[in-house]
């Protein structure tokens, strides 16, 4: 097959092109120029997808697709990253949401626009392949494609996929999907490819993200959930759910961001205890794996990549949306995040959390 890789210049997209390559197919690599070289971000750190390092990072994915024996093409990806991703990313965090840019990212630009430009530039492949640690299949009792948990639970990224449509996942190869971090970086080693210790990107934006908001400061009050003011705060996306440093606030018990209200400017703050949510409700539901349920059903919940799956019962509702119970009450759901529904190790679907009771 005629397959492009989707390049970053670390290890994971490498061996990733590597295996395909070695596997017989006609590869070549791809990589987004996504960089606008704003100043007002030139302070951003290293090993992120979005900074002034871009540059290194394509020449490195230079250096391994030379190593590999193919090509790389550059592909300009910077008016729709802005409008996508970054404008977005600032839109979520000023009404106090906590946006997820990675998600978004993957489905409008990483595998939209970067895949759109390069076949609109002339180039010719069949397949998209990225260094994903995630599996896809195809069920031929449901005819569709299957986003499936990569074989690495500890580094299993398939949450950030969710919002991929059926079109995307035929087209997808996810070489990496079967193996272990520690075995793609002995692959590497074997070979030589000169990432095999490569740091990993941590991040969308390696530096302070209030650069990216450039907004002036909006001072409000800090609120117990009894609306006592407990102390002032310069604008609302200064924080997030589940913050607990950096609150300024004296108390005799440790206190958490619980919800920011966007339209009183305040947050409100409370314990531990306060943190936890029964449910949620979320929108704009993606159901990546089947067809739209018509009643409720049980599944695991994902609220933030990085969270443990909880029990839950979930039941669609509206337009495209799903309301979500869980068995025992979870810390630190955010408006915004997103809420995505395992069975096993399938991905049902997911949406953008709007609440939480």
């Amino acid at each position: 097959m005629k397959i492009a890789v989707g390049m970053s210049g670390g290890v994971d997209s490498s061996v990733a092109a590597m295996l395909l390559k070695e596997q017989g197919h006609d590869v070549m690599g791809v990589i987004m120029s996504v960089w606008d070289g704003s100043a007002d971000v030139a302070r951003a750190a290293r090993h992120s997808c979005y900074g002034p390092d871009e540059k290194e990072d394509i020449e490195a994915a230079r250096m391994i697709c030379a190593a590999i024996g193919i090509e790389l093409h550059v592909i300009d990806c910077v008016s729709e990253y802005r409008e996508s991703v970054i404008n977005y990313f600032k839109q979520e965090y000023l009404s106090g949401r906590t946006p997820n840019p990675c998600v978004v990212c993957n489905q409008l630009v990483k595998f939209g626009a970067l895949i759109g430009r390069a076949l609109g530039s002339g180039l010719d492949f069949d397949k998209f392949a990225t260094g994903h640690y995630a599996r896809v299949e195809f069920d031929p009792a449901r005819s569709r494609h299957v986003l499936k948990k990569g074989a690495d639970k500890k580094k299993d990224q398939s949450y950030f996929l969710y919002r991929l449509s059926q079109e995307q996942l035929s087209r997808l190869i996810l070489p990496l999907g079967v193996l272990t971090k520690g075995e793609v970086r002995r692959l590497a080693a074997e070979k030589g490819l000169g990432v095999s210790e490569k740091d990993d990107s941590q991040d969308f934006y390696g530096g302070d993200y209030r650069e990216l908001l450039d907004a002036e400061d909006e001072p409000g009050e800090i609120v117990d959930g009894k609306g006592k003011v407990l102390g002032r705060h310069g604008g609302i996306w200064n924080y997030t759910i589940g913050q607990r440093r950096g609150l300024g606030i004296a108390h005799e018990k440790p206190l958490y961001v619980v919800s920011l209200d966007r339209e009183k400017n305040e947050v409100i703050v409370g314990t531990r205890d306060d943190l936890k949510s029964a449910g949620l409700t979320a929108s704009g539901i993606n159901w990546i794996s089947v067809d739209p349920p018509s009643g409720e059903f049980r599944a695991s919940v994902k609220v933030r990549s990085a969270s443990r799956e909880a029990d839950a019962a979930i039941a669609p509702s509206g337009d495209n949306g799903a309301v979500v119970e869980f068995d025992v009450s979870q810390d630190g759901v955010a408006p915004g995040q997103s809420a995505v529904f395992y069975d096993g190790d399938t991905v049902i679907g997911g949406g953008v959390i709007d609440r939480t009771f």
